[in-house]
């Protein structure tokens, strides 16, 4: 019988206490390798949020505060160097004897032991010894006068804690690389510039030296080679109307000014790199060509078409062409198969050929190994679901509204899935609790649109009260949300901008008209509305210099006022025509 087996058949908190132990111990000598698996499943949002200690072990392991006792009790250490002296083997004492005698532990202790003398406790199980594992180590294995580098270890491969001035977050070393928003504070993302910014260090203007892990600057990281940095080139468009000339910015995604730095730094890199063999410049496109592949690599969602119908197809979804409903659609989630059987009405498919991706069919992305399929074998629960996964699969894995993951409400009538206080109103813990079917604003919306009264003109649609519009206004906020994917007015803009005040003297954001709409402060639509075009005015006063900023707010507010007319059915451009 399993280790595992008997533990979860125990019914004594002493036995499943010990068993856990066993357990634990079984598994740092026996599947080393799955370790890291191990404490992903443990560190689950929905299983630490039910523990205080678990959630307490994970901010020590993260921040680097964790540390195992120096110094066992004494009692311990007593006992255990008795038990020792009474095992050691006679010249003598060979053959069947000992046999025996580590069958009988085996059974005792209900994991296999090992064949030395000296027993290995492991960091979860009970301590019997001073002798530590070598195999898993929270904290940092250093020799005697070596220093403690934290972004070495293991447990901050992925992100890494910094702080600048008294703020603090973490940074998501693959966010950098990428030259997206990396540092995260409470669910909240910034650049390296904005949070510099945001811990009142924006005088620095030099982010590598402002902000520090453990002591040590961001740039010495990056020098060192701990850290990668996407270079400013790469961006695509820079976001300079955001901010003053002084401080240009990069739409989120797109990469970062902050990284600008990162160019100046190598400026002499790319100098002599300009002095080029002939027979480089003529192998170009074939290097630009292998670029854009690495640059596939590292993306986690396709724009995909299967005839004239668009979608997006999410990598860590992807398994094969019958499991895994990876392929988003603005009504559901499918698998590829389904995907192209469901557009093109065709039973016998090649979802290889039908689905492209810029052109080319997915097939070419398999075949680069940018998408990969499971083995036929695959246990996981994308290949092998039960009902609980498969109705998973129904919603999306992150917030509609932030785009962040953590504990989502799903809608039963489609994909989309929301934080508790980003959908509005707010979805409320009595109805989770409810087992009755729930709707998001969208369906809620689309299902009662036609019983809306018609309005004759605009000016009558923004004297109504609120009260009477509330689903309305909730439901343009959210698709408001949904047209600005880069969030630039999703945030209080002077978190950021030092100087916005100077010109602008009531900041406005999505945000803040969310909360004013879920605390009903609005009396009237048009005092709604009010608020939503301020966003764009104070776009527009900020940037007088920068044209292409103002377009965007003006882009964003056009999409606005068109799905008003739409959502109060005003009929005064009807009546005109």
């Amino acid at each position: 019988m399993s280790v595992h087996t008997k533990v979860s058949r125990m019914r004594s908190k002493a036995n499943m206490k010990n068993g856990m132990y066993d357990l634990l111990d079984w598994l740092e000598r026996e599947r080393s390798d799955h370790i890291g698996l191990f404490w992903k499943c443990v560190f689950k949002d929905s299983i630490r949020n039910q523990y205080v200690t678990l959630q307490k072990l994970h901010i020590s392991l993260l921040d680097g505060s964790f540390q195992f006792e120096p110094n066992l009790p004494e009692k311990l250490e007593k006992e255990e160097t008795e038990k020792r002296k009474r095992k050691e083997p006679s010249e003598e004492e060979n053959g069947k004897g000992n046999s025996v005698k580590k069958k009988k532990k085996k059974k005792t202790r209900g994991v296999g032991e090992e064949d030395d003398d000296e027993e290995q406790a492991g960091p979860s199980g009970q301590a019997t010894q001073k002798k530590k594992s070598k195999k898993l180590c929270f904290s940092s294995p250093l020799k005697r006068g070596e220093k403690g580098n934290i972004w070495t270890w293991g447990i901050f491969k992925n992100q890494i804690p910094v702080t600048c001035g008294d703020k603090e977050g973490f940074l998501n070393r693959q966010r950098l690389a990428k030259g997206e928003k990396c540092i995260v504070v409470e669910k909240q993302w910034y650049t390296p510039g904005e949070f510099e910014k945001f811990a009142g260090k924006a005088s620095c203007r030099n982010w590598k030296l402002s902000i520090r892990c453990k002591g040590t600057t961001l740039g010495k990281l990056i020098q060192e080679g701990h850290l990668k940095v996407k270079s400013y080139k790469r961006s695509t468009k820079a976001k300079k109307s955001l901010l003053s000339d002084r401080v240009p910015t990069v739409s989120a995604g797109e990469g970062d000014d902050d990284f600008d730095e990162e160019e100046q730094d190598s400026s002499s890199d790319r100098q002599s790199s300009t002095n080029t063999t002939e027979e480089e410049d003529d192998a170009g496109e074939q290097t630009e060509e292998q670029s854009d592949d690495r640059e596939d690599v590292h993306k986690t969602v396709f724009k995909v078409t299967c005839g004239d119908v668009a979608a997006t197809l999410h990598k860590k979804r992807f398994v094969s062409g019958i499991l895994g409903k990876c392929i988003r659609t603005e009504k559901s989630w499918m698998t590829p198969v389904d995907f192209v059987k469901e557009v093109l009405c065709e039973t016998d498919v090649s979802w290889k050929k039908d689905i492209t991706c810029e052109g080319k069919p997915l097939g070419d992305l398999i075949e680069k190994n940018i998408l990969s399929c499971h083995s036929l074998f695959c246990d996981c629960r994308l290949c092998a679901p039960d009902s609980e996964d498969l109705d998973n699969q129904k919603n999306d894995d992150e917030c509609w509204i932030c785009r962040s993951e953590g504990k989502l409400v799903e809608c039963d009538y489609c994909p989309r899935s929301f934080h508790q206080t980003c959908h509005l109103p707010h979805v409320e813990d009595a109805i989770l609790e409810d087992e009755s079917l729930w709707a998001c604003t969208f369906c809620v919306f689309t299902k009662y649109k036609e019983s809306f009264s018609s309005m004759e003109t605009t000016a009558a649609a923004l004297s109504c009260n609120i009260s009477e519009h509330m689903q309305q206004c909730q439901y343009l906020l959210l698709y408001l949300y949904n047209t600005d994917q880069q969030q630039i007015f999703a945030t209080n803009p002077t978190l950021y901008l030092s100087d916005q005040t100077t010109v602008v003297t009531t900041p406005m954001w999505f945000g803040r008209v969310a909360e004013k709409l879920q605390e009903k402060q609005y009396q009237t639509v048009g005092d709604f509305v009010s608020d939503v075009h301020l966003i764009f005015t104070n776009c527009a006063s900020y940037n007088r210099d920068n044209p292409e900023f103002t377009a965007m707010g003006v882009t964003v507010k056009e999409f606005f006022d068109r799905e008003f007319e739409n959502a109060f059915k005003i009929q005064e451009e009807t009546a005109d025509s």
